[in-house]
């Protein structure tokens, strides 16, 4: 039985982006100057990062600093109660990439199109609403990239839907939890949720302290997304040698909050278990040994070594 609100589709969107996003983007996820295709645009092969178009959804087509509530709350589901953007946080991203996107959307036509999967009512805690995520291209129809994302809005459950169903875990490989084949680091800033934002995710929940005190957070929060996109780029250099061709899908469930200045620690292994060339890479990402990523799981061709690009 599908849940209430299941197909419904919200207006087309268009978004763009330059140079400039793509440069700003790689730079604020932690792509570093061994990684000059990511962050130099007249490298030979300058490159958007994979996970790049997660923003769009957010950023659309402006350069602009945009109201983040008033444009969450402008297309109502039908049928579901009128949820509040001002107490959502992530739950889990699922991206495809199925082609890479252009380093610039300049002189093409390209739409997010966007359709609720599910809406979930999880009681007391909160309501989950599942959606899918295109980035198109107006002229032809290709898909470039494919999200499923689950939003979670917080304490605006017991409504009287489904559910919904149990999701799969992809936990580190049995016996090897505490060996993992690649460790990556970085060290936060107070200022790093600030420089994020300006990819165009502009939640105040992640720039003034008063939304994540309300919500019991103490204070300010980074976006779930910087956490999930930051470690995206350590499987891609520690696995994938930089190079985007290299990973297929990325996916992760946020179990955390991450607060400004923290060292994120993301643990990789190995699975062994190859389809079609295309190896399952299983990672979790952690602050001061507590997890802040679960469920992490890639599709990637593991190369060894630094970038050849």
């Amino acid at each position: 039985m599908s849940s209430p609100g299941a197909g419904y589709e919200y207006p087309s969107t268009e978004v763009s982006w330059l140079k400039r996003d793509v440069l700003l983007f790689a730079v604020s996820i932690g792509c570093t100057v061994d990684e000059l295709h990511f962050i130099y645009e007249l490298h030979p092969n300058f490159a958007v990062f994979p996970t790049y178009s997660i923003i769009l959804p957010f950023k659309k087509s402006t350069q602009e600093v945009i109201d983040f509530y008033a444009s969450q709350e402008a297309h109502p589901i039908p049928g579901v109660p009128k949820l509040d953007p001002r107490r959502t946080l992530d739950g889990q991203r699922l991206l495809q990439f199925l082609k890479p996107l252009p380093a610039t959307s300049a002189g093409r036509k390209f739409e997010l199109r966007s359709k609720v999967l599910g809406v979930y009512d999880k009681g007391k805690p909160g309501t989950v609403v599942e959606t899918e995520q295109t980035i198109v291209d107006k002229e032809t129809g290709e898909v470039y990239t494919r999200a499923v994302s689950s939003g979670f809005f917080v304490g605006q459950g017991g409504w009287g839907g489904p559910k919904g169903p149990s999701t799969v875990n992809y936990p580190p490989p049995k016996g090897k939890e505490n060996s993992p084949d690649k460790v990556s680091e970085t060290q936060l800033t107070a200022e790093s949720p600030h420089l994020y934002r300006l990819n165009g995710d502009y939640n105040p929940l992640h720039a003034t302290p008063e939304p994540g005190q309300k919500m019991g957070f103490g204070g300010a929060i980074m976006h779930g997304l910087y956490s999930w996109n930051n470690s995206a780029h350590a499987l891609l250099k520690e696995l994938g040698g930089s190079n985007p061709a290299n990973i297929k899908e990325f996916q992760a469930r946020f179990a955390a909050p991450v607060k400004p200045g923290a060292k994120i620690v993301t643990e990789m292994w190995r699975t062994g278990d190859i389809k079609d060339g295309w190896e399952e890479i299983r990672f979790v990402t952690k602050v001061n040994g507590k997890v802040v990523l679960s469920n992490g799981r890639a599709l990637m061709k593991v190369v060894e070594g630094k970038s050849k690009l």
